[in-house]
Formats: structure tokens, sequence, C-alpha cells
């Protein structure tokens, strides 16, 4: 097995003891599985990932202080690549409606089996999306809400940027026709006419950030 071949998680949940058994679990389950780092809470989460640049962060949602919700906005808004699992006791539509609109690339639930876990967070990695059946399940019974792919969010962070398609295009590995294909997405999803309306129902929906986009 060499070093590429491994999955560097962190973990971040305010039990202890929940961050333990939770690392037991993974690396007895998966030898490619390793993880680099554990956290209590947002602020420990941003630090974290800063050091060292996991392939995937579990984030709980009920924290202290900076929630999961909030802490994944921010995580987002640094790093629109950071590929989040969310791993959570809350099976609340709106809770797994927010994080997939602030950006998670998978919800999951504390009560599922390690086999889900395992392939949640290896679907993650491969830049894809997770959600168990009963989630994906609950939001296609609402057809009024959009919900938005972690490339959508890394497409509309260029946008509030002011980058053309072209420059869009070259930053995310993609040819124009197709990043003009992913921001006409986001003008139908967002219900916008043009990229500034875009921008701002995207701030408006706590997609986007108000930061320095320098």
């Amino acid at each position: 097995m060499t070093t590429s071949s491994r999955v560097r998680l962190l973990l971040i949940d305010d039990h202890a003891v929940v961050r333990m058994g939770l690392a037991a679990v993974l690396e007895a389950a998966d030898e490619d599985f390793i993880v680099v780092a554990q956290g209590d809470g947002g602020e420990k989460a941003l630090d974290l990932y800063r050091q060292h640049q996991p392939d995937v962060i579990l984030l709980d949602i009920r924290m202290p202080r900076i929630d999961g919700i909030e802490t994944l906005k921010i995580l987002r808004a640094e790093f629109p690549e950071a590929r989040v699992l969310m791993l959570s006791t809350s099976n609340l539509e709106e809770d797994f409606v927010q994080a997939l609109d602030a950006g998670a690339s998978g919800y999951l639930v504390k009560t599922a089996e390690p086999e889900e876990l395992i392939l949640a967070i290896r679907t993650v990695r491969a830049g894809e999306r997770y959600l168990p059946k009963s989630i994906a399940s609950r939001l296609a019974a609402r057809p009024q809400r959009r919900t938005f792919t972690p490339r959508e969010l890394d497409v509309l962070d260029l946008l509030r940027r002011g980058m053309t398609n072209r420059d869009i295009g070259l930053a995310l590995g993609l040819s124009e026709n197709t990043a003009k294909t992913h921001v006409k997405g986001l003008f139908f999803k967002l219900e916008a006419a043009d990229r500034a309306e875009a921008v701002a129902r995207a701030y408006e929906r706590g997609l986007l950030r108000v930061q320095d986009s320098v």
C-alpha cells in the first residue's frame, strides 16, 4: 500500500468518546483509512484543516460555540475544494438541507452501519455526493428546494470573484463550454437573470460569505 493510496481523515465531534470510537472503527475496518487529527469544535476544525489538509473531514452538526453548519460555511469559503461528510445524530430535514446548501459533500446519521460509512467516505473522497436512500428520497419530495453540488459551489465562488467562463474552466480544469453549462445551471437554481443577481442570491441563502475575494 503506497502513501498516496491512504485516505486521510479529520474527525470533528464535541464528544471525545465518539471520536475515539469512530477512529478505531474506521482504521480497523479499512486499512487505507488513517485519522490524521481529531477536534472538538468548529474553531479546532478550521485550525486542523489548515494544518493537515485531509482528504475528507467528518463533521458533526451539534457543537457548542460554532456549530457544524457555520463551520462548514467558513471552511468552504476558505477551501472551496474541501470534501466534507456531515456525520450527525440529527435526521431533521432542515439540518441536511442546510448542510447540503452550505456545500457538504454528503450527510450520514451516526446510526449508519460501518459499511455504509466507509462507502460514504470513499464516495466523497472521489468527488461525488453521498446521501442515504432515506435522505435522498426526502429531498426528492421537495421539488421546490434546489441543492447545490460541490462543483457548483466551486463555480459560484469563482463567479463572485468576477471570473469569466474561460477563467472558471481554467481554474477548475474544465472546458469553457462545461463552465458555461455550470453557470447557466446556477442561474436556473438561484432564479437569477445574470451573474450579479446569482451572487446576491447566493449570499442571501448563505451559500457565500462576505469576505475579501482577492
